[in-house]
């Protein structure tokens, strides 16, 4: 079961981050010197994933930009001498095969998976939330990669969360295999705590196989009026073998301001050109409130 492919689900209209995200994509906002979707891009890459498909909408033409090559600004830096400055930049054109395709319409989550038909063929694939990062010493999709290979069947990346955070997630029906790895039987989409099979949420990493797309392309609009990939993946668990991983990381939802803000003073701390720095500044301000 070898994965080589990835598909990053980043269509948002990112209204959680206005008025940053009217004209800049929300994935595309800087976290210490990247743009945020650069750590999902390379978290896979770190995970033996070859070729990535990015769903986007019109409005985010910057993401391709990016992972582009740019003659101007490199002949720039190069006759300036500007050795690692232009390392970084082709760096990010390198990175992997970057792909395209655009979900038309804001249909959800489960609508945008299945834009990755034609791109995932037969293959088992991974999936990484564009708003999700995490911060890891084992890539967390590496880590699903590997209970998904072990035990041949669909993983998705879980933890638990507060009971009164479950509304905000898929809660799993689990039951458990080994250590941080468990089977799943059922789940639901952003239950009440009274209603939700228990803390184990559904956190932004996912590897599924062929048999979601023709799950997708029946499903009804669920929750919000959308397809809800946790429908899709309800039925798939109940079809063929699912996993959850407990998986070993920190977490961050760069969606909303406070998580974007906790991503980017922990990513900046752990920066050598930074971090001690922002550590001196950081305690200094303490002191002074």
């Amino acid at each position: 079961m070898k994965v080589r492919k990835a598909v990053i689900p980043a269509a948002g209209l990112g209204t959680r981050m206005l008025p940053a995200t009217k004209t800049v994509p929300k994935e595309m906002l800087p976290l210490v010197d990247k743009p945020a979707i650069q750590y999902i891009i390379e978290e896979a890459v770190a995970s033996g994933i070859e070729d990535i498909l990015i769903v986007t909408n019109r409005a985010k033409s910057a993401m391709d930009d990016y992972f582009d090559y740019t003659p101007e600004l490199e002949e720039s830096l190069s006759r300036a001498g500007k050795v690692t400055e232009l390392e970084a930049v082709r760096r990010s054109a390198d990175i992997a095969n970057i792909f395209y395709v655009r979900q038309k319409e804001t249909k959800g989550l489960g609508h945008a998976v299945w834009r990755a038909k034609k791109f995932v063929g037969d293959e088992p694939f991974a999936v990484l939330l564009g708003d999700d990062l995490m911060m890891a010493e084992k890539p967390v999709t590496k880590q699903l990669i590997d209970a998904a290979e072990k035990y041949h069947a669909a993983a998705v990346g879980t933890q638990q969360v507060a009971p009164e955070a479950i509304s905000k997630y898929s809660s799993l029906k689990v039951a458990m295999i080994e250590d941080r790895v468990y089977t799943v039987t059922d789940m639901n989409e952003k239950p009440q705590p009274s209603e939700a099979f228990s803390r184990f949420a559904i956190l932004g990493r996912y590897i599924l196989t062929k048999e979601i797309f023709s799950i997708l392309e029946n499903t009804p609009p669920g929750y919000g009026g959308e397809i809800q990939l946790t429908d899709g993946l309800r039925e798939l668990c109940i079809r063929s073998p699912m996993v959850a991983v407990d998986f070993e990381g920190r977490r961050y939802d760069t969606g909303n301001m406070i998580g974007f803000l906790e991503a980017t003073i922990d990513f900046a701390l752990k920066d050598r050109s930074v971090g001690p720095w922002l550590r001196e500044f950081l305690i200094d301000k303490v002191k002074n409130l």
